[in-house]
């Protein structure tokens, strides 16, 4: 069992899958690394490349222990290519293969949608890291800047999975896809990133928590989909990856609450009551209530376009061929073939908005949806327990899935957060109320000042509860290099 639990370092590609018995593959990922490396030095977070970071490193992939901590320097950093443990007698547990051996080899008839669905996964993981490379520039501490570092080089570390199932089962196909994902970049007019959510600036550490929370938790829904697929080093691959994506999102959650603490605090103190007072709280030097909503609400709604259409044949036919499944599908107490069921989808109906019963298997992306933003909700209460316990009457919402939308049922109308439609000019008047004006991102930018004490924070935002992996309060998470 050592061999597929344990992480083997002594290699140059640490790997649990026996790399130096598959020398084809092996070759051509060192052949791959060197165009990674370049990637990270000009893409990867700008301005510490040479500063040493308390980094965690999976050694592992057991549960109960896989990672150890020490200081890193980023791009020596030894990204790995990790899967789970494999399950003996695993069977599809979807679709119409459902019962069968689950594959260790790509299904010749699904090939073409399977390689899609590792490219537009694996595509994602080095566009977030573009998206933030800017950001340690502006850290409000150094216990954030640890955090925003190690979800880079994990992120760096879910490319290198995805590369590998590319190199390993499609060929020169799979070879070429890879070399596309160091190519394109996030945002650029000529490349751009596959998903549109990933092509969006990530200017400030407001936006990154937003980032975190929201988008990364996207990420998390759908690697338990793919975690469920029939493809079995998928699966493997993926089921260890959302190991590793839980920190993302804490980082999100947590540091959302540590913005919403302060905030709520600063306004105690100074004896305003009226959250809408924003110039007032402004003038604390703490990010207002209102201007939190409209950031959530941007983030929120670029996070369900993410799940694409609501009615969608290709999630039906990556359903029904065992590919990608639903959230925690092993749990759902169906016949998991869906031939026969039926889900409420919302869609526009002659200028109303309803729930109308779908195919369940052509509903498969609302389904997710609908689990991801049950999700989102229970961390949106959770930031409004905090509101609550400082006594301020304020409370944190998920707009209406019509709200903001350039994919799916309500891409081409106007709603309001509540959900009522409105006209182009209703929502010109009102856009600003509800997202993030220039002047809005302008306040949040001049908020952005470095703090490099150890154990000091911004003034916009609240220290956490207890620091990573036990250190003190003044720990020096990262070493910034002269």
């Amino acid at each position: 069992m050592d061999d597929i639990i344990n992480v083997d370092y002594r290699e140059k590609i640490p790997n649990n899958v026996n790399l130096t018995e598959d020398r084809r593959v092996l070759k051509a990922l060192e052949g791959w690394h060197p165009g990674y490396i370049d990637w990270w030095q000009n893409m990867g977070p700008e301005g510490f490349q040479e500063s040493l970071v308390y980094l965690r490193t999976a050694v592992s992939v057991d549960p109960k222990g896989w990672a150890k901590f020490d200081y890193v320097k980023m791009p020596e950093y030894r990204w790995g290519i990790l899967l789970a443990p494999h399950e003996e007698d695993r069977k599809v547990p979807f679709g119409a293969h459902m019962g069968e051996n689950a594959w260790q080899e790509v299904p010749g008839e699904y090939r073409a949608m399977l390689r899609r669905l590792v490219v537009i996964q694996g595509d994602t993981e080095p566009a977030s890291v573009e998206q933030q490379r800017h950001l340690g520039k502006t850290a409000p501490s150094l216990y954030d800047m640890r955090n925003l570092f190690q979800i880079n080089v994990e992120e760096g570390r879910h490319l290198w999975a995805m590369v590998y199932l590319l190199h390993k089962y499609f060929g020169r196909d799979g070879r070429d896809e890879a070399d596309d994902m160091l190519r394109r970049r996030s945002g650029s007019a000529d490349a751009p990133r596959m998903l549109g959510a990933f092509n969006e600036a990530t200017p400030d550490w407001l936006s990154l928590f937003m980032f975190t929370f929201f988008t990364d938790r996207d990420g998390k829904m759908q690697l338990e989909s793919l975690a469920q697929s029939g493809f079995d080093p998928l699966s493997r691959t993926c089921r260890f990856m959302l190991t590793e994506e839980a920190h993302h999102m804490f980082v999100g959650e947590t540091g959302i609450g540590r913005v919403v603490q302060r905030t709520c605090e600063a306004m105690k103190a100074a004896g305003i009551e009226d959250p809408n007072e924003i110039d007032k709280v402004r003038k604390l030097g703490v990010i207002d209530l209102p201007t939190i909503q409209k950031k959530l609400n941007l983030h929120y709604t670029l996070s369900l376009d993410l799940f694409g259409s609501e009615v969608s044949t290709n999630a039906a036919n990556a359903f029904n061929a065992g590919l990608k499944g639903r959230f925690r599908e092993t749990a759902i107490q169906d016949d998991h073939r869906l031939e026969n069921d039926v889900y409420p989808v919302l869609k526009l109906v002659n200028g109303e908005i309803k729930r109308v019963d779908e195919p369940a298997l052509t509903a498969l992306n609302m389904r997710l949806r609908d689990d991801y933003t049950h999700d989102c909700a229970k961390g949106i209460e959770r930031f409004n327990k905090i509101v609550e316990r400082t006594g301020v009457s304020f409370r944190l919402e998920l707009p209406h899935v019509a709200f903001h939308r350039d994919i799916g049922e309500f891409k081409d109308v106007h709603a309001t957060p509540k959900g009522e439609l409105i006209d182009d000019a209703a929502w010109e008047k009102s856009k600003d109320h509800w997202l993030p004006s220039a002047s809005d991102g302008d306040f949040i930018a001049s908020l952005m000042q470095p703090v490099a004490e150890p154990g000091q924070f911004a003034s916009w935002i609240a220290p956490p509860k207890v620091g990573i992996d036990n250190r003190p309060g003044n720990f020096e998470y990262v070493k910034i290099a002269a």
